[in-house]
């Protein structure tokens, strides 16, 4: 019922945040292009990001391609919408397909940063005074953490994937496992001034399973942070995976994200801009745009910044 009462008033004070909103428009519309960009290029390919047309390499934005181009090889409305790159690639299928690519990634990485960050802090902060030989369960979790947020994160990603076989699998796993650490201390803290109301005592005098406490009236209360977190980590994960494929050390062509799409165009900056600023301005705008949905849901999930 808090829950319930609480998310409603946090849903009516998002949508007052027009900064917040108009974020969230433009992540569906992205998500949207994303979803159609995966039919068009994998399911049902009208799009061929990988077709190389070298007479065709470096054309601007809107051009059309060169006589010598065979029907079969035309782009998508006979004109290139993004233009081509060094090797003649349509530069607008490799964004549909890098869109899809980057989304995908950053999606699975929270849900597995969510996932492990949400146990850890719900054990930590529900059974932590349980103890393991000398130490409590909450310090044994929270020293682990306080270990994990010690190493620098994107060095320790960097490493991780050089080490493993080249795969969009392995760096969504290791993504994932490399952001827990935030939620989990939020999820605790959470739990810790949650446990000892009034509704989770009733629910223990009632001799209601802990598991379904946690699931059934901690976490829900604890929706905001969790929230806000995930929408953090996501920005994270697409950054850090462009920085990764930028670096070589990520997804590897053909297959195209926006970060190896970006590499690309580096060599060309000052002759093919549109190579350089049209993937950057993609990367810049999905993570500035999860960054002010988390800040709205923050500002609306907490009353003292509501009334602002």
């Amino acid at each position: 019922m808090i829950a319930a009462l609480a998310s409603s008033e946090t849903w009516n004070a998002l949508q007052r945040d027009r900064l917040a909103m108009l974020a969230l428009i433009c992540l569906l519309v992205l998500t949207l292009v994303a979803a159609l960009g995966l039919l068009a290029t994998e399911i049902a390919p009208v799009l061929d990001p990988a077709q190389v047309r070298l007479v065709d390499k470096l054309r601007a934005p809107f051009s059309t391609p060169a006589i010598e181009i065979g029907t079969e090889l035309r782009p998508f409305l006979g004109i290139y919408l993004l233009g081509t790159d060094d090797l003649g690639r349509d530069v607008f299928a490799r964004m549909l397909q890098g869109a899809a690519v980057s989304l995908s990634i950053g999606f699975v990485a929270m849900t597995i940063a969510v996932v492990v960050g949400v146990f850890v802090g719900s054990v930590a902060g529900y059974f932590g005074e349980r103890r393991i030989g000398p130490l409590s369960l909450d310090s044994l979790l929270m020293r682990f953490t306080d270990v994990m947020l010690c190493f620098p994160s994107f060095f320790l990603v960097l490493t991780v994937i050089a080490l493993l076989p080249s795969n969009i699998y392995y760096i969504m796993i290791v993504l994932g496992l490399t952001g827990w650490m935030g939620i989990a201390r939020f999820v605790r803290a959470e739990m810790l001034s949650l446990r000892e109301r009034e509704f989770v005592l009733a629910a223990r005098a009632c001799a209601i399973p802990a598991w379904r406490i946690i699931f059934i009236h901690l976490l829900p209360n604890a929706l905001g942070p969790i929230l806000v977190s995930a929408t953090i980590t996501v920005a994270s994960a697409i950054l850090t995976e462009s920085a990764l494929s930028f670096l070589g050390f990520g997804v590897q062509p053909p297959q195209a994200t926006w970060g190896n799409i970006l590499a690309d165009g580096r060599t060309y900056i000052f002759d093919a801009p549109w190579l350089f600023f049209i993937p950057g301005g993609a990367i810049f705008a999905v993570v500035l745009a999860f960054n002010l949905i988390g800040e709205g849901i923050r500002e609306a999930a907490d009353p003292r910044l509501r009334r602002r």
